[in-house]
């Protein structure tokens, strides 16, 4: 398996620097997010031994296993599912980044439940930029006021914006999609300073993700293969 993991990493990494070059980025410009969710602990450790240190969880009882589990190695978590109110302690307490805040309630909560001993909690404002019925995130209308109020809490440090975009094949409506939250955030960092996030581009659409300016881009399949169904 480690052997499987290092050759996906190798053929990610030089994807995501072929897209950069062909952007005209930096290829530092953009971070590697390994997707670990449903993948076990000894996966995350295997990818670290390659040179990964970024982690991202979708399920908070099965992130709280792994980080116990791999408490020895110098990992950054980074909670990319959505948020119950009962949930937001653990995951302040716990985390690095949080990407799928949607709304002032859950902000205020992870901005309260901060310990006073660690940084600010990094967070991106998850925004619906599809505008899905099915999908999280506050509609592109509500972001200018919802990003303003999340700037102002003392526990947490807004970076930026997340989408998770409707799926599609068309890299040009992918393209459009992820030009429409770069353009969204150009128009954020008029009034809140510091905005230099944007999470986009998973293992389908990474290519045209960085090509609009993605700095994180969240990669799971690509990296440790299929899903493992949850509870299975």
């Amino acid at each position: 398996m480690k052997a499987s993991i290092e050759e996906n990493i190798a053929q990610v990494t030089e994807q995501i620097a072929d897209a950069c070059r062909h952007a005209g980025r930096p290829v530092a410009s953009v971070s590697l997010l390994a997707v670990s969710k449903t993948r076990p602990a000894e996966d995350i450790r295997a990818a670290h031994a390659c040179g990964l240190n970024r982690f991202g969880e979708n399920y908070l009882q099965e992130a709280l296993d792994k980080i116990d589990a791999l408490s020895d190695l110098d990992l950054e978590w980074h909670f990319i599912g959505p948020i119950q109110s009962n949930k937001t302690r653990p995951i302040a307490e716990h985390f690095h980044w949080v990407h799928s805040v949607d709304r002032l309630k859950i902000g205020q909560r992870l901005s309260d439940q901060r310990p006073e001993a660690m940084p600010p909690l990094n967070i991106c404002l998850q925004v619906n930029i599809s505008r899905e019925q099915s999908k999280s995130g506050c509609l592109p209308e509500e972001a200018p006021e919802l990003a303003k109020a999340l700037s102002q809490l003392p526990g947490i440090r807004l970076r930026g914006l997340m989408a998770i975009p409707k799926a599609t094949d068309d890299e040009q409506e992918q393209r459009r999609a992820f030009a429409d939250l770069r353009q969204l955030l150009e128009q954020l960092a008029a009034d809140v300073p510091g905005l230099d996030t944007l999470s986009m581009g998973m293992s389908g659409d990474l290519v045209p993700a960085v090509a609009e300016g993605a700095t994180i881009v969240r990669i799971g399949t690509a990296l440790f293969g299929a899903r493992i169904p949850k509870n299975v």
